[in-house]
Parts: structure tokens; sequence; C-alpha cells
């Protein structure tokens, strides 16, 4: 009877957060959409290190801003025309701050399993050739969507393609898709953009 009471004087009084979770027994949704949950097995491990034949793989984050930083920035014309299809990203002016908080936002979404940034690099690890990402896809008929660039020399020099290749046996081999996507390589911009969402 008690116990009743009180909560009876908290539904009337109490702030309007702990009406939600006092008088209201529904469970709050999450804001991870059903695409995001299901994009990856529990019992999968992404990897977080793979060998190509001249560069190999690592997650981006802190520890690689100063070498991303140098790549997406020696090409920005280039890769507004070939990777992003606007001016948003990359462009002048982006600041050590920017670079930064963009690294610790690719490594948490990759520690949430929410979608995997990996850069390119050199085998030394010094120098980063170009990036490739990992994410649940938003059109249906397809689990995920594979995107990559290469800088404007790696390009140049033959890599882009080179690079896709592999990316797309790789993917095939070792991640547990069925159906990926390549929108603006296997897949046309213009055809993609006009599929229906998930």
């Amino acid at each position: 009877m008690f116990r009743t009471r009180v909560l009876q004087a908290l539904c009337l009084t109490a702030l309007p957060l702990l009406l939600l979770s006092a008088c209201d027994p529904a469970p709050i949704e999450s804001d991870e959409s059903p695409t995001t949950a299901s994009f990856i097995p529990q019992d999968f491990s992404p990897p977080t290190r793979v060998e190509g034949p001249d560069f190999e793989l690592q997650p981006l984050g802190p520890a690689l801003v100063e070498v991303d930083f140098v790549a997406y920035m020696s090409s920005i014309e280039h890769l507004q025309q070939t990777f992003t299809r606007s001016t948003s990203w990359p462009h002048e002016g982006i600041t050590d701050e920017d670079a930064m908080l963009d690294m610790q936002s690719e490594q948490g979404r990759f520690e949430r399993r929410e979608s995997f940034a990996y850069a390119v690099l050199t085998p030394d690890g010094t120098r980063e050739r170009g990036c490739v990402y990992i994410h649940p896809s938003d059109k249906a008929g397809y689990d995920a969507k594979v995107s990559l660039w290469t800088t404007e020399e790696e390009f140049d020099a033959g890599f882009d393609q080179e690079l896709y290749a592999w990316v797309r046996t790789w993917v095939a081999d070792q991640w547990p898709f069925e159906r990926v996507a390549f929108p603006g390589r296997a897949i046309p911009w213009e055809v993609w953009d006009e599929l229906p969402a998930r």
C-alpha cells in the first residue's frame, strides 16, 4: 500500500524524465537501426590488420591521423570527383582538430561494430595510399556496401583498380555477407541512388 502511494506521488510530482522511467513500463527504443543491429554476426571478429600484396590495411583511428590527413589533403579535387561526388569532403581548411575528431569517430564506429574504415598503408606504415570503408547497406537487397579511394598519385599509377579487385575478393572470402554492393563501381551511382531504401 505504502509503495503504491509513493509511486502515485512520483507520477504526479516528479520531473518529466522521472515520469518516463517510473510511470511508463514500456522499454526505451534503441537508436540502433535494424540494418546496424544485424550488420555482422556477434561471433564475427572484424580483422584489425590485413596484409595485401604490397600494402596493409589497418583500422582508421587517432594513431593514423597524420598519414590520413596528408593523403586526402593531397587529392582534394580528385576525391571530390571520384569518391564523394561533392565538395563537402575533403576540402581546404580542414583543421588538425577536425582530422582528429574524424579519426575518433571512425574508431568509435569500428569498436561499436557499426562500420569499418581501414587505411591502406605502405608495408612500412609510413604512407597512406587510400582507404576502404565497409558499411551496412541503406538499400534493399544488399547486406553491406563497400567504398574505397586512393590518392590521385596512386590512382594515376593504376593502384585504384588493383585495390578494388583485391577488396572484392577479400570481402567475399573473409566477411559474412551474402550480397555486397560497390556503389559507383559495380553499380553506377545513378542506379544506386534510385534503389529502394531498406
